[in-house]
């Protein structure tokens, strides 16, 4: 029997501890609450399969905890229990939502079946949706995969700003999918049916990015044998998406915030100005705000961009959803003709114990890695060989106890390279090959204490 998550919930320590008891044996995981705002709570903290909660306690009753699981967890399921049965609280138990009601004193053996069948359904949904999932992964919200709280709020919240005709802006470490957010909420825009134009701001020189956003015309520069729009001009009714816009020079920043107010350009070359139409959406790894205070971003810029805020969660934020994306990783790499390799339980184990300091990306990796090395339908700790350094997915430590833990190392190195380069987090960034969020998140963990250069 694969374990499962349940919540006892009873204001009555004996009745709790008999029940949990009851659970625990047939091998389910077990969490325990006395009350039931104890038990929203600790559902708001963690995900469950199923809650079994007595109806009548003080303050928060069966029923409050029942609204608040489904509200929470859309998949899970509720058994109501009470000492005090009536035709109309079952009613009402199940026409709230309720997957059954036992009343007491039930038979162990009725209860055992009625979990089961809870817990089925349960695994149905979740298999449902899953398969929903893959099916619609070529558009709309449902791509963005994750079933984490965070996730779920951010879906909820790209559908919902999606369809207002506003800037965004897009935050997240590198790796996170902040284009894929912005892929989507423009496919759920009312300017679905024109033109996604993405910019990456750090690829381009500063020449380079004139010409390509603005366009020019015939004999701008050499070379320039005709006239050609630019970016901006080709996403007319669309959405231009600027990807690292941390990185923009300041006199391009000009040049955008120009556009951007007056909604009018002027490519390269030319003397005429030219209307233009476009929702914009930016994206950043860096905290634009300290960019500001440093000079190196403009602060009207950024007001202009920022009407509303979309974070983006790293993989390390939300783990629970690295089982989900593994499989959907492996499900779309996975060579035709061939069976979809399944994730053992310690396999699963060991990829959530890693920090993917690359987020989805470096997931992505790691999965078609696993694909290489896997010679049979299950993948197990031996196919993570290369992929995390040994088969236990972490660095082989001897027998010595004075070695340094893995955390001690890591403090020492980062504080070795930041004296290195006098302070310097966007240097130091480069050396350990982070970006600079992932190491001020270090820097926060650790303690350390450097200046900015």
């Amino acid at each position: 029997m694969n374990k499962r998550k349940i919540l006892v919930v009873d204001d009555e320590p004996i009745a709790r501890d008999n029940l949990a008891h009851v659970v625990a044996k047939d091998g389910h995981l077990v969490r325990v609450a006395a009350s039931g705002q104890e038990a929203v709570d600790l559902l708001r903290d963690e995900e469950m399969d199923l809650v079994l909660t007595d109806l009548c306690m003080q303050g928060r009753d069966g029923m409050a905890v029942l609204s608040e699981a489904r509200a929470l967890w859309p998949a899970i399921e509720v058994i109501v229990i009470t000492g005090h049965a009536t035709v109309d609280t079952a009613v009402e138990a199940m026409r709230q939502g309720a997957y059954h009601y036992l009343a007491k004193p039930y038979k162990i053996s009725e209860l055992r079946a009625i979990v089961d069948k809870a817990l089925e359904k349960v695994q149905l949904r979740r298999e449902l949706s899953r398969l929903r999932q893959q099916v619609d992964a070529s558009r709309g919200v449902r791509r963005i995969i994750g079933q984490s709280g965070k996730m779920q709020a951010l879906r909820e919240t790209i559908s919902q700003v999606a369809q207002l005709d506003c800037s965004v802006l897009i935050l997240g470490e590198t790796g996170t999918g902040k284009e894929l957010v912005a892929r989507t909420m423009h496919e759920l825009s009312p300017r679905s049916g024109k033109r996604f134009v993405a910019f990456n701001c750090g690829v381009f020189t500063e020449e380079l990015i004139t010409s390509e956003l603005f366009g020019y015309e015939r004999g701008a520069f050499t070379g320039a044998s005709k006239a050609k729009k630019g970016l901006l001009e080709t996403a007319e009714g669309g959405t231009v998406f600027f990807d690292e816009i941390g990185e923009l020079p300041l006199s391009m920043q000009v040049k955008l915030l120009r556009v951007l107010q007056e909604r009018t350009l002027r490519r390269v070359g030319g003397t005429s100005e030219i209307a233009v139409d476009f929702r914009v959406l930016a994206a950043t790894n860096k905290d634009l705000k300290r960019e500001i205070e440093a000079g190196t971003f403009r602060s009207d810029l950024y007001y202009r961009l920022d009407v509303l805020t979309l974070s983006v969660p790293s993989l390390a934020d939300r783990k629970e959803d690295i089982p989900l994306l593994a499989r959907h990783f492996l499900a779309r790499y996975a060579l035709p003709g061939r069976t979809v390799p399944a994730l053992s339980p310690e396999a699963e184990r060991r990829l959530m114990h890693y920090d993917y300091p690359g987020n989805i990306r470096e997931l992505e990796n790691i999965t078609q890695r696993m694909l290489i090395a896997c010679d049979s339908d299950l993948i197990e700790p031996r196919h993570l060989v290369g992929v995390f350094g040994d088969a236990e997915g972490m660095p082989v430590r001897d027998q010595r106890q004075d070695w340094p833990t893995l955390e001690e190392c890591e403090k020492r190195y980062i504080l070795e390279v930041l004296d290195e380069v006098a302070g310097s987090r966007s240097a130091a960034a480069k050396i350990l090959g982070i970006d600079r969020v992932s190491l001020w998140r270090k820097i926060k963990r650790h303690g350390l204490e450097h200046p900015d250069a």
